[in-house]
C-alpha cells in the first residue's frame, strides 16, 4: 500500500445563514494515498466542494470546521485559523482547479502576468526567470506560442485554453495534491478528453495525487482508481473504482449507477432519483437516503448506519450490510454493468 498523504476522519462542517445552522458535511471521513487519483461523486449538494475546500482553507466566511481531523504531512489542517498557516500549504502543497475558468481568471490582466504572479509568490523567482518559467508551464500543459500568448487577455483564449490555463496556475507551485473541482464543466466531448489527458499526463510527469469531484460518472470511469460517493454531506460508500462500479451495495449507488444515460434502453424513460435530499439545517435521523430508498428498513429511519467493510479497500454505510437484513438484490441494470463494460470495451 502507497503512503497514505491526507487523511480526513469524522469532519464535521457548518455554516450560519440567517441566524440558523446548516451541517454541511456530517462526519465526513476519508484516506487519499500517495500517486491515487480518487474521484468524489454525488449529487449537487452532497458536499463534495464543500469537503474539498476544507483542505485548502477555502471556506466561506460563514463556515468552519466543527470538529474532526485533516491529517496532512503531519499537520491537522482543521486546526488552522490563519492565513499564514495556510499560505504554507495552499497553492504550494494542495492546489487546485476550479470549474469554471473564466470566473477563475481575471479578465482585466493578461494569462502571462496572472501565471507568473504564482510564480513570484511560491517559488520567489522574479524578473527573467518568473518569466521564463511562465512561458515553460504554459507550454507544459499544451498551448502553442507561449510567447505570444503570455500577453493576450482571457476573453481571447477558447474555453478549454483557458482551463489550461487554469490548470498551469495549479502546477506553477508544483504541489502534491492536485484538487479539480469539475474541471471538464460547460467543455464540449473532445476538449473534455484532452482535459482529462493533459490531467494525467501531469499527473504521471509530476507524480501528483489528484482528487476528483464529478458527478459526471463517465469522467469517473476513465480517471479514477478510487471511488467515494457522498450523499447529504457524508461519504456512504468508498471502495476502489472496480469494486463500486461492479459491487456497489448501497442503494444511493445503485440510484446513481442506474441514472448513466448509456445505461437506458430505448423506448423506456430514463431513471431518475425520485424526491430530495434532507434539509440539513435539521438533524439526520438514520439513513439519510431513506426516504427515498424504495429499498430502506425499518431501522434506516431509526439509526444512522455504521461503516460496514466489504473488503480491506472497500466500504459502505447501509443498514443491508447488517447479517440480520434481509437479501435484497440491487437493480438488474446494475446486475448487468459487467456486461454493459464488456460491450463497451468490444467497441
Amino acid at each position: 500500500m502507497a503512503e497514505t498523504l491526507l487523511s480526513v476522519r469524522n469532519v464535521v462542517i457548518k455554516f450560519s445563514l440567517r441566524g440558523r445552522v446548516l451541517t454541511a458535511i456530517r462526519e465526513a471521513s476519508l484516506d487519499v494515498q500517495e500517486g491515487q487519483t480518487l474521484a468524489i461523486v454525488g449529487e449537487s449538494g452532497s458536499g463534495k466542494s464543500v469537503l474539498t475546500k476544507s483542505f485548502v482553507g477555502m471556506l466561506d466566511a460563514n463556515g468552519w470546521v466543527d470538529s474532526g481531523s485533516i491529517m496532512f504531512e503531519g499537520e491537522d489542517l482543521a486546526t488552522f485559523k490563519s492565513a499564514k498557516q495556510w499560505s504554507r500549504i495552499r497553492g504550494k502543497k494542495i492546489a487546485m482547479v476550479f470549474q469554471d475558468p473564466m470566473t477563475a481568471l481575471n479578465p482585466l490582466r493578461t494569462v502571462g502576468k496572472q501565471i507568473e504572479e504564482t510564480v513570484t509568490l511560491h517559488q520567489q523567482l522574479t524578473g527573467h526567470s518568473a518569466k521564463q518559467r511562465t512561458l515553460e508551464l504554459l507550454a507544459d500543459v499544451g498551448i502553442d506560442n507561449p510567447g505570444d500568448r503570455y500577453y493576450q487577455y482571457p476573453h481571447e483564449f477558447s474555453g478549454g485554453m483557458r482551463q489550461r490555463v487554469v490548470i498551469a496556475i495549479a502546477m506553477s507551485c508544483q504541489p502534491r495534491l492536485l484538487i479539480c473541482d469539475e474541471p471538464t464543466t460547460a467543455l464540449d466531448v473532445t476538449i473534455q478528453a484532452q482535459i482529462l489527458e493533459l490531467i494525467r499526463r501531469l499527473q504521471e510527469q509530476h507524480k501528483l495525487t489528484v482528487i476528483y469531484i464529478t458527478h459526471d460518472l463517465g469522467v469517473v470511469a476513465q480517471v479514477a482508481d478510487k471511488v467515494a460517493v457522498m450523499y447529504a454531506g457524508d461519504i456512504i460508500e468508498c471502495g476502489l473504482a472496480d469494486e463500486v462500479f461492479y459491487n456497489a451495495q448501497h442503494p444511493y449507488t445503485w440510484a446513481l449507477l442506474s441514472s448513466l444515460p448509456q445505461l437506458g434502453v430505448k423506448g423506456q424513460r430514463l431513471f431518475s432519483i425520485q424526491g430530495t435530499p434532507p434539509n440539513l439545517f435539521n438533524a439526520v435521523t438514520g439513513d439519510a437516503f431513506a426516504p427515498r430508498n424504495p429499498s430502506a428498513l425499518k431501522v434506516d429511519y431509526i439509526l444512522r448506519p455504521p461503516v460496514f467493510n466489504i473488503s480491506p479497500t472497500h466500504y459502505a454505510k447501509t443498514w443491508l450490510l447488517d447479517p440480520r437484513a434481509p437479501q435484497i438484490e440491487p437493480p438488474p441494470v446494475i446486475r448487468n454493468l459487467h456486461q454493459f463494460a464488456g460491450g463497451q470495451a468490444r467497441a
